[in-house]
Order: C-alpha cells, then sequence, then structure tokens
C-alpha cells in the first residue's frame, strides 16, 4: 500500500519504490495500521534520497516484526541497506529533542514551525 502511493506521487527510482512496498507490506502484516512518512518523500525534492518515517505500534505482534525495524545501532545501517530508509516507532523518543518521532517529524528542522506529514493507513491483504 505504501509503496503504491509513493509510486504515483514522487518521481523514485524503482528500486526505492520496491524497499518501500517491502517495509509497508510487512509492517503491516505485523499488524500495524498506520505508517508516517517524513523526509525528502514528503518534499518539492524531484529525487528523493530515501524515506524517513514512524509506525504506529497499536496492534503490532512483536514476534513477528522484522529485528531490522528495532535496530537503530550504527545509524540504522541494517535499516537503510534493506529498506533504502528509516523506520521509528511512532511513539519512541528522538534522542535530541525530547518528542517523539511522530512529534519530531511534524516540525520543520530550519523554523522549528510545525509541519505536515503523510500518514499511510495500511490494510492486510
Amino acid at each position: 500500500m505504501a509503496g503504491i502511493c509513493w509510486a504515483v506521487c514522487y518521481d523514485a527510482t524503482s528500486s526505492e519504490i520496491d524497499c518501500g512496498i517491502e517495509a509497508g507490506h510487512g509492517i503491516a502484516e505485523d499488524g500495524c495500521r498506520t505508517v508516517y512518512i517524513d523526509g525528502s518523500f514528503v518534499t518539492a525534492k524531484p529525487h528523493p534520497d530515501d524515506f524517513d518515517g514512524c509506525w504506529d505500534i497499536d496492534g503490532v505482534d512483536p514476534e513477528r516484526l522484522d529485528p531490522v525495524l528495532l535496530t537503530f545501532n550504527s545509524g540504522r545501517a541494517a535499516q537503510k541497506a534493506k529498506y533504502l530508509g528509516e523506520l521509528f516507532p511512532a511513539r519512541m523518543g528522538e534522542g535530541g529533542s525530547g518528542l517523539t518521532f511522530l512529534e519530531f517529524f511534524q516540525v520543520d528542522k530550519e523554523t522549528g514551525n510545525q509541519k505536515g506529514i503523510v500518514s499511510l493507513e495500511l490494510r492486510r491483504p
């Protein structure tokens, strides 16, 4: 679901789209109902480099969750390698700001003003 939206809305490479679809489908199968997308995928940037986002933990079965989605060491290298982007639990605290990732992604890094992000409602097939 998420990857389909990204493909329609943004000029992304096929590998970025494939990884977005894999992340979206995998996390939906684990019970996640909502993913929030930020980063260059929600800007006017013609060729986004990657995506940043967070996922709602409600309904997620931790036993089925891909462990890569909970691996944050080494600059989240495992997530970037597998999904070409980064996803955090929405309620997890972002280290420097004291905000949850859901709150953090809604703040413009340049101005400190509130900004929008994309909310994707996921459904299991």
